[in-house]
């Protein structure tokens, strides 16, 4: 029996460039010496993409499930039996179809605990919508799945990271969208997951205004005198080191962010795209605040590449050991948390 990780993987639309990414990074052998990768897709697929990147040496190790992967093997789950028409490039229902399968099936081990993290490659939120999938995107399927109350988008990199308070909503939406309480949840479950997912003993937090120039006192707007500014001050109160609210052009021209463990905005742009600006090609989205641990590449399902051989792999590959070192740091917690240090009395007159 081994006892490293075994990562379940996603393969997303199979008409994109998820396993391009997927095999470039299960070809490096030393890869197993971390985890045990199981992907949940089918072996006729994968073939055909490794073909187009004319790879002759590589072949995954078939199983029926988890209990069975080979631990110095990348393995793979065929999740269907029919043969798949792949159009590289191209939206598809079948894109959507299969992308679908593959994550349900993933994802159904991983909460039974037969796997320790899930990471996903990319799928098209549009082609993958049925009466099964009726989300915006993985991270609300996934916050549903896992019956979680509230769940964070978390981006991650060496350099930055980054969470929103309002995700994959139309920009029109936002201020409607943001409240105290929801600036409250997403703040809590930031520090906590500083805390037990990156081990940050007491991080601060760094909170962006909504309106520009963080609404200039009120003359660009009121949402930071009347929402923001309170749950900040709310959360100082409960013990979060959260300081703001900062005009999010300033912030990140001036490297303001270097200051701070992790920074909340307030919607997805405004975060994601100086985040994805300073992490080019290695920013990693987590979904912090769920019971299980989700990564993904910060990169779409690329059509405009796909079957190329160009797509780049860095992100996929810092999703997956990223994924890795969450799950090392919540068993690490777990056993400290199990196994206290006995608190010792020692004598007065003691040296």
């Amino acid at each position: 029996m081994s006892d490293k990780i075994k990562i379940g993987i996603s393969i997303g639309d199979v008409n994109g460039i998820g396993l391009e990414v997927i095999i470039k990074t299960l070809m490096d052998s030393k890869i197993m010496d971390y985890c045990t990768p199981i992907v949940y897709g089918h072996t006729k697929v994968a073939s055909f993409h490794r073909k187009t990147m004319d790879v002759n040496e590589f072949n995954f190790n078939v199983i029926n499930s988890p209990e069975e992967a080979h631990n110095k093997r990348a393995n793979m789950i065929n999740c269907w039996e029919e043969d798949v028409r792949i159009e590289l490039g191209t939206s598809t229902p079948t894109g959507g179809k299969y992308a679908f399968i593959s994550l349900e099936r993933a994802l159904d081990d991983l909460i039974a605990g037969k796997t320790e993290a899930l990471v996903t490659a990319p799928i098209n939120k549009h082609n993958i919508q049925s009466g099964d999938f009726q989300f915006a995107g993985h991270t609300e399927y996934i916050q549903a799945k896992t019956n979680s109350e509230d769940s964070l988008m978390f981006l991650v990199s060496e350099d930055i990271r980054v969470g929103v308070v309002t995700g994959h909503i139309p920009v029109n939406e936002v201020p409607e969208k943001i409240s105290k309480e929801k600036i409250l949840s997403k703040l809590s479950l930031m520090n906590q997951s500083l805390k037990k997912d990156f081990w940050i003993q007491k991080p601060k937090i760094a909170v962006l205004g909504l309106n520009p120039h963080a609404g200039d006192m009120g003359l660009i707007g009121k949402e930071e005198l009347e929402i923001i500014t309170p749950a900040i001050t709310e959360a100082n109160a409960q013990g979060i080191f959260a300081f703001g609210p900062y005009a999010a052009d300033g912030f990140f021209a001036a490297h303001t962010y270097t200051q701070f463990d992790a920074v909340l905005a307030m919607y997805h742009d405004q975060g994601l795209i100086p985040f994805k600006q300073i992490a080019f090609h290695s920013g990693v989205n987590f979904t912090a605040g769920l019971p299980v641990v989700r990564t993904s590449p910060d990169h779409g399902t690329g059509y405009d590449i796909a079957g190329k051989n160009q797509a780049s792999a860095n992100s996929f590959r810092e999703a997956l050991f990223t994924a890795i070192k969450i799950v090392k740091y919540r068993r690490e917690s777990t056993e400290l948390s199990s196994n206290p240090l006995k608190l010792s009395k020692f004598s007065k007159d003691r040296d």
